[in-house]
């Protein structure tokens, strides 16, 4: 079957996790590859197989495939898989479903589906179509969807676990979409997280020479209270060309000057460092 088959074939399986954003009115039907709301608006699958379920939408630096192609490199290679192995261990087990808000490429879904064997329902959505572009071209069992963070597409209490892995929050919508016992697990940046390379990119006057979560953390905690904090800190052995995408692929480059940058393009780190909180709340 094609990929937008498949995909169609899944939806009707699972229609029941989406909403329309226009109306947020259930979806009642798939017909000839496209959604329909109760209201009658409409959301058509792509023949990649994703589900564009945001009208609109805004240029910005993460519509550069070069940034996501350079990330994707660097995940295949292990780059976050400390981080993956983590969330995995705190599943249950049992079947869930899972939504992976801010997905990129969806890495992360695609390693929880090799680690886990109990037809969980995997779900991913982000707005870079450029991201969404290449999610769809590893094999993995996850439906992948082009969506906006502060209208989520999805029924409330629907998703057991939510993963938010360096992506803003909205968390008015995410208490409505998980389900009663469910869980949050989001990821963080931590003080020391690709400290080298900030240190190539800006100067020690820079207020980017130094990273502080706490802001982060403290409106986290401000709405789960109970909620509980886990650092993972590692070094990721860097070989010639990852150090190039790991230019490529940061939200660090965006800040420094051309001549920052072209200093630190001539360098070259053995490792990096990783080093992330995770944020984890039980829904009640």
């Amino acid at each position: 079957m094609k990929k937008i088959e498949l995909a169609a074939t899944w939806l009707k399986n699972n229609l029941g996790l989406f909403r329309c954003p226009d109306c947020q009115q259930p979806f009642i039907q798939v017909k000839d590859n496209s959604v329909y709301c109760q209201q009658g608006h409409v959301f058509d699958l792509s023949r990649k197989g994703t589900l564009f379920l945001t009208k609109h939408h805004s240029a910005n630096n993460y519509d550069d495939k070069k940034f996501w192609q350079a990330r994707q490199r660097l995940l295949q290679h292990g780059l976050f898989d400390p981080i993956y192995a983590k969330i995995a261990a705190m599943l249950p087990k049992r079947p869930l479903n899972i939504l992976d808000a801010g997905c990129g490429q969806g890495a992360a879904l695609k390693y929880l589906a090799q680690q886990r064997d109990f037809s969980d329902q995997l779900v991913g959505f982000d707005l870079s179509k450029a991201a969404i572009n290449l999610a769809t071209q590893i094999k993995q069992p996850a439906f992948f969807c082009v969506a906006d963070l502060a209208i989520l597409p999805f029924s409330n209490q629907s998703f057991d676990i939510l993963l938010d892995i360096f992506t803003p929050s909205a968390y008015t919508e995410f208490q409505r979409i998980v389900r009663a016992n469910g869980l949050l697990i989001k990821v963080i940046p931590a003080n020391d997280y690709l400290i080298e390379l900030r240190h190539l990119l800006y100067e020690k006057s820079s207020v980017h020479y130094q990273y502080s979560n706490e802001k982060v953390q403290r409106l986290f905690f401000q709405h789960y209270p109970q909620a509980r904090q886990v650092r993972i800190s590692y070094h990721f052995s860097l070989r010639n060309p990852d150090f190039q995408d790991l230019l490529q692929m940061t939200p660090l480059q965006w800040g420094a000057s051309q001549k920052q940058l072209l200093w630190a393009a001539e360098q070259d780190l053995a490792q990096i460092t990783i080093d992330v909180d995770l944020l984890i709340a039980n829904f009640n």
